[in-house]
């Protein structure tokens, strides 16, 4: 599973239960108002049903005592018929429902029969007086219902405000629940598919950097975690096999110094000897102290390239230069050697240019011709030629030694490697070729190889004939690592 997957998972999981709990708030706050502004309009309404009955109850009773010739003025009835219209008037505004106004008009009729009644009460006793209170009765009655329906109309709303309530409860109960669950399975599961292969990861890191040894990281966990794992192990071999590599090379370069150094060695005891030594053999030692010392002088020049190579400060030094001219004093420097081979140079009708450094193309011919005799039976043909390709300039060198398989071609420039053929034939510390690739690809070109075992080999140096690479340039090949033959 993959770890960005899951983190994204999570927050819009996390973010969809804070939607819906704000949402639910907003739902839920908008609700408990209107239902707080629905039981104000009750309590309104259950107070002006009960200021009218109050302001009623007054009026019955200061007329009664007007009746009875008590000290009532005239000013006392009317402030007291002015409060109960106002009551009354009040009693109508907070009618909400229909309920409400058909028994306002039932409290209105009761009201408007009390006053009639009441009207004439005040010039007449007994059955007038009864009939008075029965209508007072009656619209009391009529208020008591108004009175009633608004407390009911609280209630209700009261009791959907109390399951609303209760739903509160248990959304918000639920959403803590989820988060608290999701929380803990997060938890268990990066403890189990993060933080587990981290530490993993991070042990293995620690044995391979104090110990450096060969280790491997558990591939385990969350995608992107699995994939840190098997690159961490793809360059922990990569650096073991380097390592190896540079160990081997440090025992070929000693096993092929052993060589050249003893013959040194030997030589300098035979001129360093108490007894006569003829011209004749002291002309043919030091022939030999030269090729020896020849022979360190050009492994130690490979390896200093190698390493500037590996340092990326291989700098290229370019000029216009013909590539026949090239190819020609590499074929003339060999044979003023007296090279026990035949080396023929195909040049084309006219020059060639190309921009290059001309001392590194020539270590890079150089190279390949050396090859090309070393790996060759004497008296055989070495073939150089130069010919355009294109916009390309083609420096081929073809020998008929002993060829290389195709298994050998895909390893022929790593560096410090020799194949078992070439180990047999001749000494060396396996980084010739791998130079002269790094030095061909700096150019902008590429070189290439066609060979089969006991057909000989063909070396092929494809160079651009525009300039492709400005005046000064810094090489920057990248580490020793196998390569493919062909770009």
């Amino acid at each position: 599973m993959s770890l960005k997957r899951v983190i994204t998972f999570a927050v819009a999981l996390l973010a969809s239960l804070g939607l819906v709990a704000a949402s639910s708030l907003v739902v839920l706050t908008t609700y408990l108002h209107r239902a707080t502004l629905s039981m104000q309009a009750a309590v309104q309404g259950i107070q002006a049903a009960q200021g009218l009955e109050v302001s009623l109850l007054n009026l019955h009773r200061l007329q009664g005592a007007l009746r009875r010739g008590e000290a009532v003025t005239v000013n006392i009835i009317e402030e007291a018929e002015r409060q109960l219209s106002v009551q009354l008037e009040r009693t109508r505004r907070q009618a909400q429902s229909e309920e409400e106004r058909e028994l306002l008009t039932q409290v209105d009729n009761a009201f408007s029969l009390y006053l009639d009644i009441q009207g004439r009460a005040l010039e007449t006793d007994g059955q007038m007086r009864a009939e008075l209170n029965l209508r007072l009765e009656t619209t009391l009655a009529a208020i008591n219902q108004l009175i009633a329906l608004n407390i009911q109309e609280a209630r209700v709303e009261q009791s959907r405000v109390d399951r609303w309530d209760r739903m509160a409860d248990m959304a918000g109960l639920g959403v803590a629940v989820l988060l608290v669950l999701g929380v803990v399975v997060l938890l268990v599961w990066m403890r189990r598919a993060v933080f587990h292969p981290l530490l993993g990861i991070s042990r293995a890191m620690r044995r391979f950097g104090s110990r450096g040894e060969r280790t491997q990281a558990p591939i385990e966990g969350a995608e992107e975690l699995r994939d840190m794992a098997r690159t961490f192990n793809e360059m922990a071999d990569s650096l073991q096999s380097q390592r190896q590599a540079r160990l081997t090379f440090l025992a070929g370069v000693a096993h092929d110094l052993r060589n050249p150094l003893s013959a040194l060695k030997m030589s300098a005891a035979l001129v360093n000897s108490r007894g006569p030594v003829s011209e004749e053999r002291l002309r043919k030692t030091m022939a030999l102290v030269s090729r020896q010392v020849s022979r360190l002088d050009r492994m130690v020049g490979d390896l200093l390239d190698a390493t500037r190579i590996e340092a990326g400060h291989f700098e290229l030094k370019l000029e216009e230069r013909d590539a026949g001219e090239l190819a020609t004093s590499v074929v003339e420097l060999y044979r003023s050697s007296g090279a026990a081979h035949e080396l023929r140079l195909l040049l084309p009708e006219g020059p060639l240019p190309l921009r290059c450094d001309a001392t590194r193309m020539e270590q890079v011919l150089n190279n390949l011709v050396s090859n090309a005799l070393k790996y060759s039976r004497e008296g055989s043909v070495v073939e150089v030629e130069v010919r355009r390709e294109g916009e390309e300039v083609w420096l081929s060198v073809k020998d008929q030694g002993i060829g290389i398989s195709a298994e050998e071609q895909r390893h022929l420039f790593t560096p410090f490697q020799r194949t078992g053929s070439a180990r047999e034939k001749a000494p060396g510390v396996g980084i010739g070729l791998s130079v002269a690739r790094r030095i061909v690809e700096a150019h902008g070109g590429r070189i290439e190889v066609e060979s089969s075992p006991g057909r000989g080999s063909t070396f092929r140096v494809r160079l651009p004939r525009a300039p492709s690479v400005p005046a000064a340039r810094e090489a920057r090949p990248g580490p020793f690592a196998p390569d493919p033959v062909f770009s």
